[in-house]
């Protein structure tokens, strides 16, 4: 399958899992009857798996570019070399700025905010971005 491109692989993926459910639901249902076999603690935790499994699959069909990581410009290595930098921005940050950055859980929330701290420091003319600049610039 290494020759597939991606979302083929994951349709397929896909597929196998949504196949995969009758399955998994029949022999929880078969073993409570028979009450032979593993006990419902194990079918609950094998149910759970398969739908974090195709829920996991699902996502990167539906928001595939938030779970690539796109390269950085040539230019932006030497700002880099120097410290952090805000995500898609040549403006330097703390560490603490990045762990925060990195604390917020949806990808498209973490870019705006990211975006509004950025413009906020360019309008300031701020060259480092701390965590007292950053809580008061991230403030919608």
């Amino acid at each position: 399958m290494d020759h597939l491109p991606a979302a083929i692989v994951l349709d397929r993926q896909v597929l196998h899992r949504e196949g995969h459910l009758p399955r998994v639901a029949l022999a929880a249902i078969h073993d409570k009857l028979d009450r032979a076999g593993p006990s419902m603690d194990d079918a609950k935790r094998e149910l759970q798996g398969w739908v974090t499994e195709y829920v996991s699959l699902r996502l990167q069909q539906l928001v595939p570019e938030t779970c690539e990581h796109p390269e950085r410009e040539v230019d932006a290595g030497a700002a880099a070399a120097d410290g952090p930098v805000l995500p898609g921005t040549r403006i330097r940050c703390t560490d603490e700025v990045i762990s925060r950055l990195g604390r917020i859980p949806i990808p498209f929330v973490r870019q705006m905010v990211s975006q509004k701290v950025a413009e906020t420091a360019r309008a300031e003319n701020v060259g480092m971005v701390d965590v007292k600049f950053f809580e008061r610039a991230a403030t919608f």
